[in-house]
């Protein structure tokens, strides 16, 4: 697909029938995704739900690059990225992800993060006065007292400063995509809360087309304007509007039932 003859249209992205089989012609091939396509409107906010092997995050690492697809296309704001590496993708694609360990440098300061984050060169990068107060401005907002902490060490810091601190690290400069890969299921109640506060706040305020993966079906429903259930490589569900306004989890749940034939069966799972 020629991406100079691409017109910007209202969808920031574009999955068209992207399939990927693991361990391919071998007894342990596994169909993760099975010709998905889906259309993302700019500034949606979805949420994403089903059971353990669904393909939730696999659908993740497709959009990111982590692999190529095995067939298919992937379009973000009119650009053909099917074949880019993961590395020129990251700069339109900031990601979350469920261990706060991961997206960090934890032998960093906070500050030296915000700093590789920004685009700043972080360690061997030159930090001026007015990244530090970018930097403390932008870590106020998260009521945690990291803005006095700026030369600490991340790995110092609890799994739910850490998150926080990484979600600030992909929003610095805000990305064209946000995948959010169930970024507080590690994290305790009190600070998951917060966290989830936190992203709903930066998705509003810059505007920013958001996909996040959740275990917790009440959050599903409640946050973003649309959600999305899978079930082994497809996408069984997708509600918005109307429809989803009035949505219960019980409704969910018998959704899931009518479109995949089963109980959803997930320990992990939280129905409220």
């Amino acid at each position: 697909m020629d991406s100079k003859a691409m017109k910007q249209t209202n969808d920031m992205l574009v999955l068209s029938g992207i399939s990927k089989t693991f361990n391919r012609g071998t007894v342990n091939a596994k169909t993760a995704l099975d010709n998905i396509s889906l259309n993302v409107a700019r500034g949606d906010f979805i949420t994403i739900i089903g059971s353990n092997g669904a393909g939730k995050s696999t659908l993740f690492q497709a959009i990111s690059g982590a692999f190529f697809t095995d067939s298919g296309s992937i379009v973000l704001d009119g650009r053909d990225i099917t074949l880019m590496p993961e590395y020129r993708r990251s700069k339109s694609i900031g990601r979350l992800f469920q261990d706060p360990m991961k997206g960090t440098a934890p032998g960093m300061t906070i500050e030296e993060n915000l700093a590789l984050a920004a685009g700043r060169g972080g360690w061997l990068g030159h930090i001026t006065q007015k990244d530090r107060e970018l930097f403390r401005e932008q870590l106020a907002r998260l009521d945690m007292g990291l803005e006095n902490r700026m030369k600490h060490p991340m790995g110092l810091l609890s799994g739910g400063q850490r998150q926080a601190v990484t979600l600030m690290m992909a929003t610095i400069n805000p990305p064209q995509l946000l995948l959010l890969d169930e970024h507080t299921a590690a994290l305790d109640p009190g600070a998951a809360e917060k966290i989830l506060k936190l992203t709903a706040g930066l998705v509003e305020e810059y505007h920013l087309t958001c996909m996040m993966i959740t275990h917790n079906m009440q959050s599903a429903l409640e946050l973003g304007n649309r959600t999305l259930m899978m079930e082994q490589g497809h996408i069984i569900l997708d509600v918005s509007g109307e429809e989803r306004s009035h949505m219960t989890v019980e409704d969910l749940l018998a959704q899931f039932k009518k479109a995949s034939g089963k109980q959803l069966d997930n320990d992990r799972m939280l129905l409220s």
